[in-house]
């Protein structure tokens, strides 16, 4: 065991954390109110405590110490002295051991007590009580690290964002269930770089692997308390940790092994982030971190009345970005990821929240513009979930050029056309074309639409075509959580059903929607096991199942329908990496024309001439169709035509112009049916009922289509 001086050295206030020099560990950590910082050591057993040190100097609001001889390995915690003044904000409590809030490592998840809560539990003064127990038996220890890694010839892949294919994943649902030779452990970041995994997504035409956050998380209490956890993670703990139960030894090199193998196969990872709120929750909540270092800095509080938490993310606490120092922590946790894990890109949840200055949501607010300018950061991915229940928080459309969007105006839209709903021909022509009504200005491209049809909050692309309502009970909620208004159908029985006609229904609306998703300008996202008609039979909001009702069923996906779906989905991918026209780069209008008489997107009736406002509005109106042409990297003019018909019968079109051979590339109520040359003299076809056809015109598309099927 390591003997301890009597006292630290001053040490340095520039690197926040715990930082290993070779001789010594640095720890610095921010408090612009505290009194008193106390640096606490324990045994490697996190048995007891050690030692204890305060930290001696305090420049810029950082209180700080030197450690010498001090190693990677060695078990802390702070405790923070000041006024325990709930009605101004001020929640220090020295009898709770509190985690760094830029520790790299923990040694294990937070064990519920009444001890972590800075106030007596049942008290009838609440939280203006104080309780004077030590909680650190009940507190995991933050580690001091050594990231050190051999990436040897790590590259990343950098996918051009117009050619991106999205999967949102959970690590352990993805994995959890999938039988791999190897061994790798199930549920883990190991099994997420197996071969079997990285095969599977590659067959799919994935680029780019949207993972369920992966930064530490602590499940809340009354959730382990109903036997239930939080299984999707947006409650934060430790923003530089990852999260131990998708580690199989404990070590974060799984993690950097994953993305490397990832990388090599040519996909990226992007994490989603939750830096909105963090896991101490309300002023109810308990004490574990930045409340007890720093209550009145770190978090929003009510103006005029400081006691309570400004509740913008509808999880009890908002972090103040607009405060320099947790701005900072947040982009140090953001630059830690990509440079020290090789992350491609963040997804930000909850993304209004972090443009919220006091004043209100603002594209020039703080993080954005400290995002924007960034050489790192600006480099990466950006996604924006653009909405929260706080004031103004509906903002698709408003961030700044450089993120994409989370488009739920596709989703919403896209159900409601293929469930037959009138007057839906506007809006989804509109979603088809990348949603330029709403995301073109200030130089953005049809990619900022990231599109979707479902995602992990809410019903799977199986349950949107088998429940009419949510059937959310083994939440303990009496199934009012979740969201009542799916825009789904069951196509006549509530659920599973072995009826022949209802079952190739159900399957033509579900490829019909797929592959309006991939045939769409903008970043297509597919959320795991859509592929293959993964189920939550009827579960919309399966954030606190960690069990096979969210945990992807591999042998689902074996079965023949599994196995169907599954090359339906390859089957589009390829398409769209064929036909330029499918995936422009930037907005079509109509004003630009790659052959004389041809616009670059133009939109047709069953006449095959084009739209007009008659069609357009009428609610009894259900073909619909697009032709985009694009001139591809080759400089060959690509031309495609796609027909979409949600009505319940079969619908017989003309073809608009050019003159010339058009080729069937896919029949989604066929999709085993092969690529198709009309031949010269086809100007009609039939468009089955619930179906979407696409076809190329000969000049530059034939062999390309024969190529794709």
């Amino acid at each position: 065991m390591m003997r301890f001086p009597p006292a630290l050295s001053p040490g340095s206030p520039t690197r926040l954390g715990a930082c290993w020099d070779g001789l010594g560990v640095n720890f610095a950590v921010f408090s612009a109110n505290a009194q008193q910082i106390d640096l606490c050591i324990f045994d490697p057993r996190d048995r007891r405590e050690i030692a204890r040190f305060r930290l001696p100097e305090y420049t810029n609001e950082i209180w700080h110490g030197y450690l010498p001889d001090a190693e990677p390995g060695l078990l802390y915690g702070f405790r923070a002295f000041g006024p325990y003044d709930p009605a101004n904000g001020h929640r220090f409590n020295p009898h709770k051991l509190l985690i760094d809030p830029y520790a790299r490592r923990l040694t294990g998840p937070v064990s519920w007590s009444d001890t972590q809560f800075g106030y007596r539990l049942h008290s009838p003064r609440a939280d203006l009580s104080f309780d004077r127990r030590d909680s650190a038996p009940s507190m995991p220890k933050c580690v001091v690290v050594n990231d050190a890694y051999e990436w040897e010839d790590d590259i990343l892949p950098r996918v051009p964002w117009a050619d991106t294919v999205i999967m949102e994943a959970h690590v352990r649902g993805l994995t959890m269930q999938r039988a791999m030779e190897r061994g790798p452990q199930p549920g883990t970041f190991q099994a997420l770089g197996a071969p079997e995994m990285i095969a599977h997504l590659r067959r799919l035409g994935v680029t780019t692997l949207e993972l369920l956050p992966i930064q530490c998380f602590a499940p809340e209490r009354y959730l382990i308390e109903r036997r239930l956890t939080n299984y999707w993670g947006y409650n934060t703990l430790a923003f530089f940790v990852p999260h131990a139960g998708y580690l199989a030894s404990g070590s974060a090199h799984e993690l950097r092994a994953a993305i490397r193998r990832l990388h090599k196969a040519g996909i990226e990872v992007v994490m989603d982030v939750v830096y909105n709120h963090t896991c101490e929750g309300s002023e109810l909540g308990p004490t574990l971190c930045y409340r007890g270092l720093d209550n009145a800095t770190y978090y929003s509080l009510v103006p005029g009345d400081e006691r309570h938490l400004i509740n913008d993310t509808g999880c009890g606490n908002t972090l103040n970005l607009s405060h320099p120092r947790v701005l900072q922590m947040v982009l140090d946790s953001l630059r830690y990821w990509a440079d020290e894990f090789h992350i491609d890109g963040f997804r930000f949840d909850l993304a209004p929240v972090l443009g919220r200055e006091p004043y209100g949501f603002d594209q020039g607010s703080g993080f954005f513009d400290a995002i924007i300018q960034d050489p790192l950061l600006s480099t990466r991915k950006l996604i924006a979930e653009p909405w929260d229940p706080g004031p103004g928080g509906y903002q698709f459309g408003n961030f700044p050029p450089g993120f994409a969007e989370w488009n739920d105006r596709f989703r919403d839209t896209t159900r409601r056309f293929w469930r037959g709903d009138g007057q839906q021909q506007g809006d989804i022509a509109a979603r088809i074309a990348g949603s330029g009504d709403l995301l073109d200005h200030r130089g953005r491209r049809p990619w900022s639409s990231v599109n979707l049809i479902t995602a992990h909050d809410g019903f799977t692309l199986e349950d949107v075509v088998s429940y009419a309502e949510r059937h959310n009970e083994a939440n303990g909620e009496d199934g009012q959580d979740g969201s009542a208004d799916n825009n789904s159908a069951n196509w006549g029985v509530e659920g599973p059903t072995d009826d022949p006609a209802i079952l190739d229904l159900r399957g033509r609306v579900q490829r019909a929607m797929m592959a309006t998703l991939m045939f769409s300008h903008g970043t297509p996202m597919l959320l795991a096991g859509d592929e293959f008609g993964q189920t939550q039979n009827g579960n919309n909001n399966t954030y606190c199942q960690d069990n096979p009702t969210s945990w992807l069923d591999w042998q689902r996906a074996a079965s023949p329908q599994g196995q169907l779906m599954t090359a339906f989905v390859a089957r589009l991918a390829t398409l769209r990496r064929a036909h330029p026209s499918l995936r422009a780069a930037r907005y079509m209008h109509g004003r630009h024309r790659p052959l004389p008489d041809v616009p670059d997107i133009g939109w047709f009736g069953h006449d095959g001439t084009p739209m007009g406002v008659e069609q357009w509005n009428d609610e009894t109106f259900h073909l619909l169709g697009v032709r985009r042409a694009s001139i591809g990297a080759d400089g060959a003019v690509d031309i495609t035509y796609m027909l979409l018909n949600p009505g319940g019968s079969d619908v017989n079109a003309t073809l608009p112009g050019p003159e010339g051979q058009w080729t069937l590339l896919l029949d989604t109520t066929q999709p085993e049916r092969a690529v198709q040359a009309l031949g010269p003299d086809a100007h009609d076809i039939t468009v089955p009922a619930h179906g979407l056809m696409l076809l190329a015109f000969a000049h530059g598309g034939d062999n390309a289509g024969k190529d794709a099927a």
